[in-house]
């Protein structure tokens, strides 16, 4: 029986001691079990099999293809990580995962799941390597460009354009009711992926007309993503690099998980570019997961910056103050942070 501590005779109150104990440590040291567990899941399609309607574990485990051996352990162990339910040996899908992790729903953020597994999951395996030489680990460690092979893969352009829609669904929505877009008739979405931020502000919003500007392979995709919206006649797309060519005048420019690829020269730079792209009154917002300025809260924006590490040449992720530091350097004259939803949180400036 562990102790919490004693009072000795006389009631005094004495300071509670604790028998340390190295379940934390363990939990934490062995979590990839259960996020690969997870990831194998989104990969097979459980929950999009689930979705259809609940399963007993043969026949899960058959429209799966699944191995007798691991079926039942899998399955429940789903269900103990609270992915899934068991309801008299039948499965389903938790309320979120059946929102979020079937492939058929316009809500779906596994593309970022699925990116982590096919190509996070064994780069972070190198974190070692990257903490000891300051080097990416992913492509680059052989010869290779993520960026470069990505945008030359139509496949898996789109499967990473899926993700970053995933990994902004939240964020977007919450950009969309927090910001007043009302005041604002354009918007330029700077790396705008598939669109999902554009998508969800002209939903919410219908003075909105907005441009999103990216390199030329993703506009195919972004056109698809905005027409299963019945939006292409208020989103457009502009094709462009954003270092080299102009951006798009627009009132309101917006950087969603785009400075943090970027070291610091270069996140200036586009900072710089947004401002020039506004007119007076005109407004800039970043949003990322971006990091508490106590730099000891937000775990997931400090995790991200290792995956930046992993993943980039010169990327980190920053604090809000580092953000509005940078802004009223370039010109903006009014900053404010705003929390969004999880870990992301926006950077509003106005020039």
């Amino acid at each position: 029986m562990v102790s919490h501590g004693s009072q000795p005779v006389g009631g005094a109150d004495t300071a509670v001691t604790r028998t340390p104990n190295p379940e934390a440590i363990l939990r934490l040291g062995l979590a990839f079990w259960g996020s690969k567990t997870l990831l194998s899941a989104v990969e097979l399609g459980v929950f999009t099999e689930l979705a259809k309607g609940p399963l007993d574990g043969a026949e899960l485990a058959a429209r799966l293809g699944l191995h007798a051996r691991s079926a039942h352990d899998f399955l429940d162990a789903l269900v103990a990580l609270g992915m899934l339910r068991c309801d008299e040996s039948r499965y389903t899908n938790t309320v979120e995962c059946d929102l979020f992790l079937d492939r058929h729903k316009p809500s779906y953020i596994g593309g970022m799941l699925e990116m982590a597994n096919a190509r996070l999951y064994p780069y972070w395996g190198r974190l070692t390597a990257a903490l000891r030489t300051g080097e990416p680990q992913n492509e680059a460690r052989t010869g290779g460009d993520f960026f470069t092979s990505l945008y030359a893969d139509p496949e898996r352009l789109r499967q990473f354009l899926r993700a970053m829609t995933g990994l902004s669904a939240g964020a977007s929505a919450a950009i969309a009711d927090k910001f007043p877009f009302a005041r604002y008739d354009s918007v330029l979405d700077v790396g705008c992926a598939e669109g999902g931020l554009l998508v969800q502000l002209a939903l919410a919003h219908p003075n909105l007309h907005g441009i999103g500007f990216d390199l030329p392979a993703v506009q195919a995709p972004y056109e698809d993503y905005v027409r299963s919206f019945d939006l292409d006649e208020r989103l457009r797309f502009h094709a462009g690099d954003f270092f080299r060519d102009p951006l798009p005048e627009a009132k309101v420019v917006t950087l969603g998980h785009i400075l943090h690829d970027w070291g610091l020269d270069e996140k200036r730079q586009l900072l710089r570019r947004a401002y020039e792209a506004l007119p007076s009154g005109g407004v800039v917002i970043v949003f990322d997961a971006i990091i508490d300025n106590g730099r000891c809260a937000n775990v997931f924006g400090l995790l991200m910056s290792l995956n930046m590490l992993i993943e980039t040449k010169q990327g980190f992720d920053y604090t809000g103050a580092d953000c509005q530091r940078w802004m009223h350097e370039i010109g903006f004259v009014n900053t404010e942070v705003v929390h969004l939803t999880g870990p992301d949180s926006m950077v509003v400036g106005i020039k």
